[in-house]
């Protein structure tokens, strides 16, 4: 399709670590697989996300394809390794996302976005020059570029990260990144500085600030363990933390003796726990009464 706007930083892509230097506009393709123009897999109002980000009306869900990483577990793989979507145009994106808004979304919650952070930028600024103001949401595996993310300063309200792996053996074997412990540090840092601790408004819902998820893994609870202790010791005690025990098999997991089950009650016990034992205080709990190893709990946001 013909794009009227043009991107620069797409000439010569340098967007996410790996800095492969790509022209993308001339539709040569690098580690992410993405092309030029947004590809959009699906849009909705989303309620699976945590209750702070869902509230009442759901959470505008921008589903991007593509990703900087390749995670052998994946469950969307399709969209990431694959970069199943539809291309469209900057002006179809923004028209989508005010859609969103008319439906009542919550939030603008752009969903793998690194590789596309220009027709974001573009696209938020749009947005609030005809004074559509609704926070906006980064949803990231936390593989960026500093200078990325300071380039989003004052676009984004929400740094929504992940913190996958702690050893980069670890994030070799799974993602095909030895790089990412350092480079999701860094980058979580900046996020923090960006943005603070999450803030939330009176009904619940997130309005401003960072929330880290981290994704338990069976048998690599040690490096969860560390994880955590990074949050505690180098952003707050204050941050707002999602411990998630929703692992199971998929992808090229299934065929790898060490992922090849699902997590056990005491490894998201012991994380859990650890957590607390380091003074994290603002557990998410939205999606605990969904494992089968975990209790059952009705508030969304553990306090102590």
């Amino acid at each position: 399709m013909q794009e009227l706007i043009s991107y620069p930083e797409y000439e010569k892509c340098r967007l996410c670590p790996w800095e492969c230097c790509v022209d993308r506009s001339s539709e040569e393709l690098g580690k992410c697989r993405a092309p030029a123009d947004l590809r959009l897999n699906d849009a909705m109002l989303h309620f699976g996300e945590e209750a702070c980000l869902v509230g009442s009306n759901g959470s505008g869900a921008l589903f991007l394809a593509c990703c900087t990483l390749r995670c052998v577990y994946c469950q969307t793989w399709e969209i990431s390794w694959e970069g199943k979507g539809i291309e469209i145009s900057t002006q179809e994106f923004i028209d989508i996302l005010k859609d969103l808004v008319r439906k009542g979304a919550e939030n603008l919650n752009f969903i793998t976005p690194t590789h596309y952070v220009p027709h974001i930028r573009f696209a938020i600024k749009s947005l609030r020059e005809d004074g559509i103001t609704v926070p906006t949401v980064y949803n990231t595996s936390s593989f960026e570029r500093v200078e990325t993310l300071r380039s989003l300063e004052g676009y984004i309200d929400i740094y929504l990260a992940d913190f996958k792996y702690w050893d980069s053996r670890t994030a070799e074997m799974l993602s095909g990144c030895q790089d990412y412990p350092d480079v999701a540090k860094r980058a979580i840092k900046e996020m923090h500085k960006q943005v603070g601790d999450l803030t939330v408004n009176e009904k619940g819902v997130a309005q401003k600030g960072l929330l880290v998820r981290h994704l338990v893994l069976p048998g690599f609870v040690e490096e969860s363990v560390k994880i955590v202790e990074w949050i505690a010791e180098n952003l707050s005690t204050n941050t707002y933390i999602n411990i998630m025990g929703h692992y199971r098999p998929c992808h090229k997991a299934k065929s790898m003796h060490e992922l090849n089950r699902t997590l056990m009650r005491e490894e998201f016990e012991t994380v859990v726990q650890h957590a607390r034992n380091c003074g994290l205080h603002r557990i998410d709990t939205t999606h605990w009464q969904l494992y089968p190893y975990i209790w059952t709990r009705s508030d969304n946001v553990e306090e102590t």
